[in-house]
């Protein structure tokens, strides 16, 4: 079968200079491969998203030469396959709900951190600090039935025992140089966020899904979400997915050396083309020439 190609951006903002590189790179191999290049619309924060933003995105690539294939995933249209997932690894004992809002969570960090540095997952986040993992059946039935706001997380260390030592193959490289097989390191993460009340699902969990049922076999992306390869694995193997190959990519830099963010107008491809820029300009400035 041929090989299956995705760029997946979140309608939050306008894309950038890094967007250009990543989604052109998957572009391309899928064409050097005589392989399939899909677009997926990350959409699932109806709080952030807007529909000019997801025009802009069908505008910008065009723009750039990239053709998809057609209808494009929206993941707000397949919020019950993601539903259908969640309930798996609930029927596994695996996840449980949090009750602690930000404010609580921020609170607790500060109390850990008076005691030593209260451990950080790969972004830099304070890792879940709060002890709702021990509440009975009782105590979490009583305070959903209050209509109290929460989260539903993975128990991170019932879901490694579970599956044991997960891997990669790495075909680019991680940001320190990693490479070829890689092990994952989910335990890092601690436990993660799969759902909210409101919204049900995640990042993590709907990136799985996707790629698994859209037949996705290399996931070429930046070096930003190495790290959290690991947390998609342990995914993939508590509910029996394929792990497509990986590609991790360097990332566009502005002239500090920062990552580019959709908030950085002098390298929104919008603006950029609204100046004059042309396409083939954006591939010489990004190196895909």
């Amino acid at each position: 079968m041929p090989p299956v190609f995705r760029f997946a951006p979140s309608p939050n903002g306008y894309l950038h200079l890094g967007h250009a590189y990543s989604a052109l790179l998957n572009f391309q191999r899928a064409q050097d491969a005589g392989g399939r290049f899909l677009l997926r619309i990350e959409d699932i924060d109806p709080t952030r998203c807007r529909p000019d933003y997801e025009q802009a995105i069908y505008e910008d690539l065009a723009w750039l030469g990239i053709t998809w294939e057609l209808p494009v995933r929206r993941q707000s249209e397949h919020l019950p396959e993601y539903r259908a997932a969640l309930a798996r690894l609930q029927a596994m004992g695996l996840v449980y709900p949090s009750f602690e809002s930000r404010a609580e969570i921020a609170r607790l960090v500060a109390q850990r951190d008076a005691d030593g540095d209260w451990p950080r997952d790969p972004d830099g986040s304070p890792l879940y600090p709060g002890a709702a993992r021990q509440l009975s059946d009782a105590q979490r039935a009583e305070l959903m039935a209050r209509g109290m706001p929460y989260a539903l997380r993975l128990d991170m260390a019932a879901a490694v025992a579970r599956v044991g030592e997960v891997s990669w193959d790495e075909l680019g490289s991680g940001p320190a140089g990693e490479t070829g097989v890689t092990i994952a390191r989910p335990e890092a993460w601690g436990d993660v966020v799969l759902a909210r009340k409101e919204t049900p699902t995640s990042y993590h969990l709907s990136v799985v899904i996707d790629d698994a049922l859209q037949g996705v076999s290399e996931v070429v992306r930046g070096q930003d979400l190495f790290q959290a390869t690991s947390v998609h694995r342990l995914l993939q193997a508590l509910l029996g997915l394929p792990a497509p190959l990986y590609r991790h990519h360097q990332l566009i830099r502005d002239g500090d050396g920062h990552k580019l963010s959709k908030s950085n107008r002098a390298t929104g491809l919008r603006a950029l083309r609204a100046e004059g820029v042309s396409s083939a300009e954006i591939r010489h400035r990004i190196g895909l020439v």
